[in-house]
Parts: C-alpha cells; structure tokens; sequence
C-alpha cells in the first residue's frame, strides 16, 4: 500500500524528484527512506514504476524494453539536474528477491555500498535491458541465484521441500 499511496500522491508527494506519469512507461523517482538527503556520498532513491503488474525481475519481457530505458535515463537526468550527480557516478539496479512486489529500480552513489547491491542480489539495470533485448523471455528462463537468511520465510519453504 506504501507503493501506491506514493504513486497515487497520498503520501510523499513532496518528496517527489522526478514523475513521467505515463501509465505504460512511466515511474516516480523518490528518495529511499534509508537517505537523509544531507549527503551525496549515500545518495539513494528508488524509481517506482506505475504499472501495477510487474511484480519483479521475473515478470519483465522485451515488451518492458520502453518502460525499463525510461526508468535509466529519466533516472539519471533528474539525478544529474537535482543532486550533481553524474550517471558515470551511479549503480542502477534491480533486486531479486525484492523486498516488495512491485518493481522497482535502485539508484545510489557507485561508493556508497547499499544494503543488498552485492552481485548475489543486485541485477544491474543496464545488464537487464541487454538480456531482455537478446532475448525477450530471459528472465522466465534463467537460473537466478539469491541469498537469503535463515530466518525468511521463503528459507524456511526452502527447507521444508528438501531444497536446502
């Protein structure tokens, strides 16, 4: 509910960085709750895209192609144009597993080492519309491997079908 009280503006709205608000391709560019925004050297915010239907990594097609380059140079322009801050100097990612299923991409500064954009969890943006463009089911086909904790849920399910 979180996600679409932003999107919607009942919440946050003047928080808001940058909006394209178009329904297919669109997004909202919010600083992440976990940066003060006193600082670029942990600079953080999360693009919220509006289509409600893509959950995660998983769901993405080559038919998310426009939406996904929407989301990276939009991202990096508003980033640039508010906080200095240039594309060179961002990692832009998305997680798998994500914490909420909603899609959403990651930008924070390249030094700044976010909790969860370490290669077991982070997918890189710019890899992802690589993988979508050579092959538009990518991501229903491919092995993905993430961590988890022990105390998860999703661990715990793991363990209880013997996969573990």
């Amino acid at each position: 509910q979180w996600v679409y009280n932003i999107l919607e503006k009942k919440a946050e709205a003047d928080r808001i960085v940058h909006e394209n608000p178009d329904p297919s391709n669109g997004f909202v560019l919010v600083p992440d709750l976990k940066w003060n925004q006193n600082q670029l050297d942990d600079l953080y915010l999360i693009a919220l895209v509006h289509r409600r239907e893509i959950k995660s990594l998983r769901d993405l097609t080559a038919e998310h192609l426009p939406l996904l380059r929407n989301v990276l140079q939009e991202g990096k322009e508003a980033i640039v144009k508010r906080f200095g801050v240039p594309g060179s100097q961002l990692r832009i990612y998305l997680h798998y597993q994500p914490s909420y299923y909603h899609l959403h991409v990651h930008f924070t500064a390249l030094g700044y080492d976010a909790p969860g954009s370490s290669v077991e969890r982070a997918h890189l943006l710019t890899d992802v519309i690589d993988n979508l463009a050579m092959d538009s089911m990518y991501y229903q086909k491919r092995a993905l491997t993430f961590p988890l904790r022990a105390d998860e849920p999703l661990f715990k399910k793991f363990q209880e079908a013997g996969k573990v």
